[in-house]
């Protein structure tokens, strides 16, 4: 076979003779290929130049073409990058065009750029553009993106000095001293710019701007043109040169250089003016009568593209969106409605456009799913009625049925009655979003005009709390500012939630509303309409897959028949097929998951052999009608392809697996073993494969996650241990920085295959890369996973091994350390970490302070039944459990427990002994826990209030099993009251104390709880503590424990009982306290005597406490001591609120206001939450409202001449700005000091 006839029958000479060089480096023969490559000359940049630009009639047309890639719009190429030296004010007239241009950055070595008559000036009066030098652009590429606002905002870059600064540094320079002490600097900053993972390659245009004559190489701008040739391709650098002589000495410059002839990539012969020209003449095109927001009274202000920069966390829709674009009478526009229609019923993301079609063809409406009226409804209601300044409603919705495009068709018909924006970036700084809402509800209006805000979530995330906190916040500090606006401040946030139980979710959020992949009758006629009206537009409709799937109301066998004809004569060992499978993986796996263009070029060998007229779909012919290009605005927008429907990914994955017998786990390891996807290109990749194996979905119920991810859970069904283990391990040898990965291999191997010693390996593996609260608590769920496993199995044998008790100890005591150093971490770590909700083991919960407290807990208790099981402590013989208990509270030595002399006991005690250290701290570490737990629950807001009540569900059960083992008084203690009276005194004492101690009110926090029980066991709780009162005590410390404890009792009696003989007067109580107060002074270690001073010494009308000041300091810093590590950054609650009346029954537990009404729990802690509360008159009329100051940020009441400190209980509850105002609020009490509820300004 002829091989040469027929490349060249195929190629044509020329082309023929590029492929041939291309195969021969591709094979290593890159000697051949130079030779061949030599003897080319002219030919070769003819061939390489001939792909791209097509031959031009005239240099308009070549500037068209080399912008826009052959097209009429400047959105092909995703950024452009400027590099300019100096100008004059002549010139900068003609260079509008720029800010038309969607500017990455500009490398200007223009120093006076920024003053009038500049470039940068003239360019900043109408875009926004922030100053940079190259020195910012070094460090971790993601922190330089985020520290300089890149893809949102232009970065001008000043090469060599600015003159408008004054110090030395910005100075400008000659060439050599550039080269001495800048050149680097501005290299580095090219490298950065021209690095796959910041532009990909082929989507990004480098553009030199020559203004002024370039007569030497000893020029700063030609340093800077080699250094981009040293990093990308020539064929990305184009050259516009206002003058032709200059153009000719730059051209002979780089043919010298680099022998490259720059004439086919360089537009030097039309005027600055016609360059101006011709830019602003491509698409695609601006409002001619400017962007339009609704205003007060029914007017609309005009929106202006240097405000739209500044808000570069919202994508804002406008009133006239759409409008005035195009002629709309013109082929173009009906080529471009075709177009847009066809990829949304594809499968594309909808667009504005999408629903200006449809409006503005009345007889064809855009289809609605039918909650679309009833959420309308509930949103309009939020705007136009409801009271709350911030609104979070919640739109939960299957992948695939339309949630996103019904909260986007609902912005759309309310943007005339409020100002919509869309959250472009979920992970973007929640208390800037809220500025640029304020900003954005307060555009060119004297008045505020509501906003709603669309976060679409396509994760399954907690609801967004912080972004509503920040919000709100930023709106009250408005409205505290700017009063008479109030009833137009407000923000609605529809958060659009993609989840597999959205039924299950809308259960548990209010307001909320649901949809799923299954239409009404109604719905399904709506879509058989739309089909006929497709068809009358459209060739082949029935090929718009993702309708036609909502369509069949998401038939199964409609979608598995489409994916089985797509996989005919699949082929994996070819690429194409081999990207389809990947991309059917990750499509079906992990939400928003596309590949980028760039990377599926690199992957089919694309820009390695320069195939004619060839692209991505061409080559994916087979797959491509399930095939669809998103653009991706994450990393500064690129182009991504991805499977039409998630469905459709989802079959094609089944049918893989049935007909070429393909698993998953065989297109996972595929993967990870492909380098490309790991050195190269956008960072997203990498993350969408690593959420693959890790990202966990909720149950069905919504509450709790699954133990794995979806992907890992199908291989281990399928496949087991050894498969799931091989692509772990393959894993986090890609992932080497990542503790993600040996943390869930781990969790796997305990959970799933109870390997524990593999397990314990991965999971140090994970500390040591990253040591946090997580990867510790993995080691401890090892460990205790392992040690439950060893007691269910022992409980089962006949016979005892005294080496169980040796290794199960070691083992217990491994995960003591592990839980307590995680729990160490927890109190120290400001914020979460990044990695922390996908892998966090399962009793990691959120944002729960106390899961490393209840490891502790649940060890301690596995290694006392344990020991319980001993020969001598086993079975219902009394004596052997007062052995028990008394070895354990180190009554007695384990050698003087009563036991049979033998072998195996002799080996028990001699293993006790070894870990005697360690055994008999374990009945003290677990009371100290318990009341660490306890305060934690009693001071603390429940933020996270599903995984604190699992939590508090264990502990209960557990305390219940310490109050059976500890708390309960022996028969022998009855016996001995019987035998020896003398000793009845000091019986009674223990057992009040075991009482006590078992109600959980030997603590100050246990006795509050006691205001949400039953007031039988309060009183009971006082009548021992009166009992102990009146006895000699020989512990001063335990005394001033207990006196404390016995005024808070008392409190807490008379708001349950008030009548009860225990309940000792107001009088009698700030006496004893008052004495108390004497004996601690201001350093006791606990807040509990000073919370007293404050509840029972606050001034009333007729008396006043001059001391009152330095209680409040006291129990700050008291309870910033000892209560801040336990509590975090979580807002304590007051129990008690300052009432109308005098002595006690000034005091209104917050159980009784809760009392009061008679609605569901869920809408009781949001009316508590947003301080809604305080607007009712059930709890107005019950409360006393104190009169305070602010001053230099800080609230004070004021009685008489007394100023006391006080904080806001909610964030924002004060102005900014130190303003000195008289205010006034509801007063509560809480651990760590007095809290002023709904402050309101007297003017």
């Amino acid at each position: 076979m002829d091989t040469a006839k027929l490349m060249t029958e195929h190629y044509g000479e020329k082309e023929a003779l590029r492929v041939t060089i291309d195969i021969l480096r591709n094979i290593d023969q890159r000697e051949l290929a130079l030779q061949l490559e030599n003897r080319m000359g002219q030919l070769e940049q003819w061939c390489l130049s001939k792909e791209v630009i097509k031959k031009e009639a005239n240099q308009g047309d070549k500037l068209k073409n080399l912008l826009t890639c052959g097209g009429n719009s400047l959105d092909h190429y995703g950024r452009f990058v400027v590099v300019v030296n100096k100008s004059s004010p002549e010139q900068v007239q003609y260079l509008q065009f720029l800010s038309k241009l969607k500017l990455f950055c500009v490398l200007d070595f223009d120093p006076s750029s920024v003053a009038p008559g500049g470039l940068c000036h003239s360019y900043r009066e109408s875009r926004v553009a922030n100053l940079h030098t190259p020195s910012q652009y070094q460090g971790q590429t993601d922190s330089v993106i985020q520290s300089l606002n890149l893809y949102k905002q232009t970065s001008w870059v000043f090469c060599n000095g600015r003159n408008d600064l004054d110090s030395d540094s910005d100075k400008e320079l000659d060439y050599t001293n550039w080269l001495k002490k800048s050149c680097k600097g501005v290299e580095n900053l090219v490298s950065f710019v021209c690095n796959p993972e910041v532009l990909p390659a082929g989507r990004c245009l480098i553009l030199f701007l020559l203004l002024s004559p370039v007569d030497t190489e000893k020029d700063p701008i030609f340093e800077i043109y080699k250094a981009f040739i040293k990093e990308t391709e020539e064929e990305s650098i184009i050259t516009i040169c206002g003058l032709q002589s200059m153009y000719e000495k730059w051209k002979e410059m780089i043919q010298e250089m680099s022998g490259s002839d720059i004439d086919p990539r360089s537009i030097y012969e039309l005027t600055l003016s016609e360059v101006n020209g011709t830019v602003m003449a491509l698409g695609p095109f601006n409002q001619s009568s400017g962007r339009l927001l609704p205003s007060s009274d029914s007017s609309f202000v005009v929106l202006k593209q240097k405000d739209e920069d500044l808000l570069t966390a919202l994508d804002i829709l406008c009133l006239n969106q759409c409008e005035n674009i195009y002629d709309e009478n013109s082929p173009e526009f009906h080529d471009f409605r075709i177009k847009v229609e066809e990829e949304f019923y594809r499968g594309g993301k909808v667009k504005w456009w999408n629903f200006y079609f449809c409006d503005k063809d009345k007889d064809k409406p855009f289809v609605k799913r039918d909650k679309y009226e009833n959420v309308k409804k509930m949103i309009t209601f939020h705007l136009r009625d409801s009271k709350d300044m911030c609104v979070l409603f919640n739109l939960f919705h299957h992948p695939g049925c339309g949630g996103s495009t019904l909260a986007m068709h609902l912005m759309w018909d309310l943007r005339q009655e409020s100002r919509c924006a869309v959250l472009k970036d979920n992970t973007h700084p929640k208390a800037d979003v809220a500025i640029q809402v304020i900003k954005l509800m307060n555009l060119e209006s004297e008045r505020p005009s509501p906003v709603l805000l669309l976060v679409d979530d396509s994760k399954e995330t907690e609801n967004p709390y912080e972004l509503v906190t920040s919000i709100r916040q930023a709106v009250e500090d408005y409205c505290s500012i700017n009063v008479d606006d109030e009833k137009n401040c407000k923000v609605i946030i529809l958060n659009c939630v993609r989840s597999n139980s959205p039924k299950e979710q809308y259960k548990r959020h209010n307001p909320s509303q649901f949809i799923t992949a299954s239409l009404t009758k109604e719905e399904q006629n709506n879509f058989e309409k739309k089909l006929k009206e497709l068809k009358e537009i459209h060739e082949k409709p029935e090929n718009f897959y993702s309708f036609m799937i909502m369509k069949s109301n998401f038939d199964k066998k409609y979608i598995d028949d489409l994916a089985r004809n797509t996989l005919e004569n699949f082929d994996f060992s070819s690429k194409e097929a081999r990207l389809f499978a990947f991309l059917a993986l990750l499509n079906t796996y992990v939400a928003e998951s596309e590949i980028s263009l760039s990377l599926c070029e690199d992957f089919l060998g694309m820009k390695v052999i320069h195939w004619k007229e060839d692209s991505v779909m061409d080559r994916m012919k087979q797959y491509s009608n399930t095939l669809i290009i998103d653009k991706v605005e994450e990393w500064g927008g690129y182009k991504g392809i991805r499977i039409l429907h998630h469905s459709i990914a989802s079959a094609c994955l089944e049918e893989l697996e049935r007909s070429c017998f393909l698993k998953v786990s065989n297109i996972t390891m595929e993967i990870l073993h492909c380098d490309l996807f790991f050195n190269v290109g956008v960072a997203k990749h990498r993350d969408s494969i690593q959420q693959m194996l890790i990202k966990r979905q909720r149950k069905k119920d919504g509450v709790e996650k699954e133990q794995f991810s979806p992907l890992i859970d199908k291989i281990h069904n399928q496949e087991g241990k050894q498969t799931v283990q091989k692509i772990f391990v393959k894993a986090s040898s890609r992932f080497v920085t990542s503790a993600s990965i040996p943390q869930a291999l781990a969790r796997y191997l305990y959970i799933k295959e109870s390997d524990f010693p593999e397990a314990g390996k991965w999971a140090e593996t994970a500390k040591n890369i990253k040591e946090n609260k997580c990867t510790l608590d993995t080691i401890g769920q090892v460990h205790k996973s392992n040690l439950t496993s060893n007691n269910n199995r022992e409980k089962q044998a006949t016979s005892h091994n005294p080496e169980d008790l040796n290794t199960n100890i070691k083992i217990a005591d491994n995960a003591i350390r592990a839980f307590k150093r995680a729990q160490e971490l927890a109190n120290t770590e400001d914020e979460p970490e990044e990695e922390v909700s996908d892998d966090a083991s399962d009793d990691y919960q959120g944002q729960s302070l106390v899961y490393g407290y209840v490891g502790v807990l649940e060890i301690a208790f596995l290694v006392f039944e344990i020991l319980s099981r001993l020969p001598f402590f086993e079975g219902n013989d009394p004596m052997r459990k007062k052995y028990f208990q008394s070895f354990l509270q180190q009554k007695i030595p384990i050698t003087s427990v009563h036991k049979e002399e033998n072998e195996i006991n002799n080996r028990y005690v001699e293993i006790i002994k070894g870990h005697e250290p360690f055994l008999l701290s374990l009945k003290t570490e677990v009371k100290e826990t318990f009341d660490l737990v306890n305060r934690y629950f009693t001071y603390t807001k429940g933020n996270n209030e599903q995984y604190d009540l699992k939590n508090r569900w264990i502990v209960c059960g557990l305390f219940k099993k310490y109050v059976a083992l500890f708390c309960s008084a022996p028969e022998d203690m009855k016996k001995e009251r019987q035998h020896n009276p003398n000793l009845n005194l000091e019986i009674d004492i223990h057992e009040k104390r075991l009482f006590l101690e078992g109600k959980q009110a030997d603590t100050f926090a246990g006795i509050l709880q006691h205001l949400d029980k039953p007031a039988e066991e309060i009183e009971r709780i006082t009548e021992c503590y009166a009992f102990l009162q009146q006895q000699q005590f020989i512990n001063k410390k335990q005394k001033t424990k207990e006196t404390i404890n016995y005024i808070l009792s008392n409190i807490v009696l008379y708001l349950l009982k008030p009548k009860s003989k225990h309940v000792k007067s107001y009088s009698q109580l700030s006496d004893l306290l008052l004495k108390t107060l004497q004996d601690v002074g201001l350093g006791y270690p606990f807040p509990d005597p000073y919370y007293l001073a404050l509840l029972l010494l606050w001034p009333s009308p007729t008396e006043k406490n001059s001391d009152i000041g330095t209680y409040v300091t006291a129990i700050r810093n008291s309870s910033r001591k000892h209560l801040a590590k336990h509590c975090g950054k979580k807002g304590t609650i007051a129990h008690f609120y300052l009432g109308k009346g005098e002595g006690l029954d000034r005091f209104v537990s917050k159980r009784k206001l809760d009392w009061t009404f008679k609605i569901p729990r869920d809408i009781l802690a949001q009316l508590w939450w947003n301080g809604d509360i305080f607007k009712e008159q059930q709890i107005t009329s019950r409360l006393h409202r104190v009169s305070g100051i602010t001053e230099e940020g800080q609230v004070f009441a004021n009685y008489g001449t007394l100023k006391i400190p006080v904080r806001p209980a909610l964030i924002g509850g004060i102005r900014h700005g130190f303003s000195r105002e008289k205010v006034s609020f509801y007063l509560g009490f809480a651990i760590n000091g007095l809290l002023a509820y709904d402050i309101q300004y007297e003017n």
